[in-house]
């Protein structure tokens, strides 16, 4: 029987990041894994999504390139290029993990991965069976599609994103249910090659949890794409067809049928639980996710669950954060419980999204006062000269110089976001970044105007 230090089961961004911290600690370490190393992000998510939203603003640059002095045609789109594209990307970089491995000796074992106490696990693979020992386990399963009555997957016609991200033969219209970072990443993209979408949300606004100002730039950016929404509808439910798939919307009353060719839905996630050995172990669980403390660990002590199992956010660099946490506590090594007050969000359709801390609506929701720094683009040299003019930094500050959100709507927004979550994390008040020098021109110095904004002291608008 094999015996290690720490297995972890799963190797998405949270998994193989806390096997190597381990190894790093000088833990002896196995990881499990029954698909490809990298998991849903970097196979099927946040890597391949990435390179089609290249091409499609790609796709808006060279529309812009005549005002710039440039005289170029565009001759065709090629959406399967674009697919094909992203899946070699992944593959390239699903490599590179396997070489991470190697290089900090962590044992890959290739199997779908049950607890059957809380010092063992058996790996099956194909006909194959082993027992694996460990002192302690990392679980990092991750999460799978969450399905509502009425608004099933289907695999075919009704899909998902990961069917999404390799739909090579892209549809002439797609009906997309839910305006998160999914429905509105895959809209740009789709919209960019030809597609005619077209976005149901039951919220008021694209992206609902973002503050509502970098909504609405997003939804006046969608409007001259060509983008359709439905905003704020009160029911939706949707069926495959055959030839085509019906979407049955309820919206102020009135019911609607909308055809398309294919439709997306994009409603929410929920922890890979089933099946682990959880209820053998009597390991809590709560509304579909593993139930852990501030350390990620779960009622087991020496049993520990981070990213998408372990429950919202659900972001690749919050598992990556907490498989550090993870790895170093069960190590005995000093570390720190994961800020959840603190962790950026960041969406890549044109114009980007980020975001960080606090939106006003919460602000007013919780009668804390703060006080509003707003600065557009469009007075920025770097934007202008760049044709980057889309979009706005928005601060909230506190009473005591203190950040208490920001958000950024932008080509370079999700870049631009570090600095705002570094200065959080250091806990820094405003005269800190008056008195830290931005290069000028850049659209970072942005970043310090709008805390001056936010002051009554903006040099520059």
């Amino acid at each position: 029987m094999k015996k290690f230090d720490l297995v972890v089961l799963g190797a998405g961004p949270g998994g193989y990041i806390a096997a190597i911290r381990a190894a790093q600690l000088k833990k002896k370490v196995a990881i499990v894994e029954e698909d490809k190393l990298g998991g849903v992000c970097l196979n099927r998510g946040c890597i391949p999504t990435k390179a089609v939203l290249k091409s499609a603003h790609s796709v808006h640059e060279i529309a812009q390139f005549k005002s710039l002095g440039i005289d170029v045609e565009l001759k065709g789109l090629d959406g399967a290029k674009a697919v094909k594209r992203a899946g070699a990307i992944s593959e390239r970089i699903s490599k590179g993990v396997g070489f991470l491995m190697k290089k900090n000796n962590i044992t890959v074992i290739k199997g779908t991965a049950k607890l059957v106490s809380n010092t063992k696990i058996e790996v099956v693979d194909g006909a194959k069976t082993e027992t694996v020992e460990a002192t302690n386990f990392i679980l990092a399963t991750g999460a799978g599609y969450k399905s509502f009555p009425g608004l099933e997957h289907d695999g075919k016609r009704l899909i998902g994103a990961w069917e999404a991200i390799k739909l090579e033969q892209l549809p002439k219209s797609i009906g997309i249910v839910g305006a998160g970072a999914i429905g509105v990443e895959f809209a740009y993209f789709w919209n960019a090659f030809g597609v005619d979408v077209h976005i149901f949300e039951l919220q008021n606004h694209l992206l609902p949890i973002e503050d509502e100002d970098s909504s609405i730039e997003v939804e006046k950016a969608y409007k001259k794409y060509g983008i359709r929404t439905s905003l704020g509808i009160e029911r939706i439910g949707a069926k495959n067809n055959g030839k085509d798939v019906s979407f049955f919307v309820t919206d102020a009353g009135s019911k609607k049928e909308y055809k398309f060719d294919m439709g997306l839905i994009a409603v929410g996630m929920t922890g890979n639980i089933s099946n682990i050995g959880l209820e053998k172990l009597g390991i809590k669980t709560d509304r579909g996710f593993i139930s852990v403390d501030q350390y990620q660990r779960t009622n087991i002590p020496n049993i520990y669950a981070i990213g998408d199992v372990s429950g919202p956010p659900l972001l690749a660099h919050v598992a990556s954060h907490e498989g550090v946490v993870a790895a170093e506590h069960l190590s005995g090594a000093p570390t720190h419980p994961l800020d959840h007050n603190n962790i950026p969000g960041c969406t890549y359709c044109q114009p980007q999204v980020a975001s960080v801390g606090m939106t006003e609506r919460a602000l007013k929701e919780k009668g804390i006062k703060y006080r509003v720094g707003k600065l557009p683009f469009i007075a920025n040299g770097k934007a202008v000269a760049s044709n980057e003019k889309e979009g706005f930094v928005k601060v909230l500050m506190g009473e005591h110089g203190e950040m208490l959100g920001a958000h950024i709507v932008g080509a370079q927004a999700t870049e631009l976001i570090h600095e705002y979550t570094l200065f959080r994390q250091m806990e820094g008040i405003d005269e800190e970044i008056f008195q830290t020098v931005h290069p000028h021109p850049t659209l970072g110095e942005w970043l310090a105007e709008a805390v001056l904004a936010a002051n009554d002291r903006s040099l520059n608008f």
